[in-house]
């Protein structure tokens, strides 16, 4: 009895081992394949517990869900040879698991890829090689975008594969490029500078010759002006001096004679060398005077 309970113990691993690999859990979120020496067959999509031969059947899982796949940024040549790097990525899933498995081998997803990779390149460098940089530069790219996911479907599905969508994440100039783009934005942007400061000056210019001519032209008119005031006035006085000399000679005579005193001896050399019987003292040297 003993002895047989040391062979049941085995046995009833072995058995539950045998069990345990029988069995097999697909997910709902996962397609799998079921291979007889690698050969496909059955086809699983629905989720659940399924059973297999233990060491005999090899069952593959693969993603039921839709997958994305980031593109390595490349240079692409326009319509215009205006070269861009072009960054773009597709979301991408298994439809048909049994041409999957033909075409990627046991590589699987990572294998898939690599090929998807490859495609995308072509497919992006067939359709931007048609258009022009301005409209990849565009930021309305769908139909572009749309155009680009038509011609890498039909290459994926070699592959089991179904492209569900096609972005471009991004468009730009190559590196070696950008350098000499922004030194002629640069001296576009100097040049335009340079002629707006060129117009503004010829404009202060225009303003100041205005200026100074206006200036000439009002200090002409007053001077104009004034002359003429003086004029009258020297007429006025010269009447004025007229009629009092008319009424009376000897007091005109005087008036000159003080006026000429007042400024000889007001200026800032008083000394003056001068005979005292000169007439230029008579009134000075007169008997009214002295009195």
């Amino acid at each position: 009895m003993k002895r047989f309970n040391n062979l049941l113990l085995p046995i009833l691993a072995a058995i539950g081992f045998l069990v345990m690999s029988s069995v097999y859990v697909v997910d709902e979120r996962e397609k799998a394949l079921r291979l007889w020496f690698g050969e496909v067959t059955a086809v699983i999509v629905d989720p659940g517990l399924n059973f297999k031969v233990p060491f005999l059947h090899e069952v593959v899982k693969y993603e039921d869900r839709i997958l994305p796949l980031d593109v390595q940024p490349d240079e692409f040549t326009p319509l215009d040879d205006r070269r861009l790097v072009v960054d773009g990525f597709a979301l991408w899933r298994i439809q048909d698991p049994v041409q999957f498995r033909r075409a990627v081998g046991s590589g699987g997803q990572r294998s898939a890829t690599q090929k998807l990779d490859g495609i995308m390149n072509d497919g992006m460098r067939s359709v931007l090689g048609r258009v022009t940089s301005n409209e990849i530069l565009s930021t309305d790219r769908t139909a572009l975008m749309a155009e680009i996911r038509d011609a890498v479907r039909e290459q994926a599905t070699v592959l089991g594969v179904e492209i569900v969508d096609v972005r471009i994440k991004r468009a730009d100039l190559p590196e070696q490029n950008l350098e000499a783009t922004f030194g002629r934005m640069r001296a576009e942007r100097e040049r335009e500078a340079a002629d707006e400061i060129a117009r503004g000056n010829e404009a202060a210019q225009r303003v100041r010759a205005s200026a100074d001519r206006t200036v000439v032209e009002t200090t002409s008119v007053a001077q104009k002006e004034a002359d003429i005031i003086r004029g009258q006035a020297d007429g006025k006085r010269n009447a004025i001096f007229a009629e009092a000399f008319g009424r009376d000679p000897e007091f005109f005579a005087f008036y000159r004679s003080l006026t000429a005193y007042e400024k000889s001896l007001n200026g800032d050399n008083a000394t003056m060398i001068i005979s005292p019987n000169s007439e230029f003292f008579d009134y000075l040297n007169s008997d009214s005077l002295n009195e």
